[in-house]
């Protein structure tokens, strides 16, 4: 039972991360598709291999989730704690995909842990969800929108005296690599979230102790996961990021991207921190666009999105609570 109990947990936190995937593919390729900088198909595959490379990159993040959120918890009781974690993120993932509500998986997953840990009696590290979580989501968004912005009016004075449709064709190009950095610095993130998930059950079974380095296996099969999910798409979300949050074009989409991403690098190597990669895009795009003039953001649907960011994890954690007292009364 034990060793079911691990390949189970191990199966649903490989299925989050599919989920993360789609969920969160519109991330990196919502603003080149939309300014026609890269055809869809060729999007998703940029960003399917991107996200494979970007796993391998580090490893911060994901000991961050393995050991600084909640105490280690023991025994089937730790392992039903990771389950009941892992559908309450994936609950949540699979009802803001079908309402095309960009929100974050990561918090979702993080919102799952603590949940489950509460209602399974296992000590939370509160301090940990503070600093590692809490502070970096209020700040993620706010350090986007107000770098998004700048990072847009350098390239609007910049450019000011060129030609504008050959800048926005060599920004068109220039999008494939931003695309391509938004993509690596969302493997990096996000696969190491599951990474770290998978440790934690790892450790719980006794097959790893904390300190040894993360197996080749782990970082392979969460980097395809995530890949594979990326690849399958997320176009109810793409069409919300690209298209109606504000109508972009390259130079904007270019400069939202570059936003993105060097938070997402600075984020995973220097304070180890698991930041939302849907409130880094999102917040950029809406800096990039209030450049142009501030009601040209439609701030309705920006609304509805960070209202959806900060229900996300009670109610991921409402959902694994519910999930680990049906695990309790079934299987314990």
């Amino acid at each position: 039972m034990d060793t079911l109990a691990l390949v189970v947990t191990i199966a649903v936190a490989l299925f989050f991360t599919y989920t993360n995937g789609f969920h969160d593919s519109a991330n990196a390729i919502a603003t080149s598709v939309s300014t026609r900088a890269l055809t869809p198909r060729a999007a998703l595959a940029m960003a399917a291999v991107m996200n494979l490379a970007g796993a391998f990159l580090g490893s911060g993040v994901a000991k961050t989730v393995s050991e600084g959120l909640i105490e280690t918890p023991s025994g089937s009781t730790g392992m039903a704690i990771l389950f009941a974690a892992l559908v309450g993120a994936i609950v949540w993932n699979l009802v803001t995909w079908y309402f095309g509500l960009p929100s974050s998986s990561s918090h979702a997953l993080f919102g799952g842990m603590v949940g489950a840990a509460i209602a399974g009696g296992t000590a939370v590290h509160w301090n940990g969800v503070l600093n590692k979580i809490i502070i970096p989501m209020f700040l993620s968004p706010v350090v986007g929108l107000i770098v998004g912005y700048l990072v847009m009016t350098v390239i609007l004075w910049a450019f000011r005296r060129s030609n504008p449709h050959k800048a926005k064709r060599g920004f068109r190009i220039a999008q494939t690599v931003s695309a391509a950095g938004m993509a690596l610095g969302h493997g990096l993130q996000d696969a190491q979230k599951t990474m770290g998930v998978v440790v934690l059950a790892l450790v719980i079974s006794g097959h790893e102790t904390f300190g040894d380095p993360i197996p080749v296996w782990v970082k392979l099969v969460c980097a395809v996961m995530l890949s594979l999910g990326t690849y399958a798409g997320g176009w109810r979300i793409m069409r919300t990021l690209g298209r109606k949050i504000i109508e972009l074009d390259p130079p904007q989409g270019f400069a939202a991207e570059t936003t993105g991403a060097s938070i997402m690098f600075a984020t995973a190597f220097l304070y180890k921190a698991p930041i939302s990669t849907t409130h880094v895009i999102t917040s950029a795009i809406m800096g990039v666009g209030a450049t142009k003039r501030v009601n040209a953001v439609r701030w309705g649907v920006a609304k509805n999105i960070v209202l959806g960011w900060f229900i996300t994890m009670p109610a991921a954690a409402l959902v694994a609570a519910a999930a680990f007292g049906v695990v309790n009364l079934a299987f314990l």
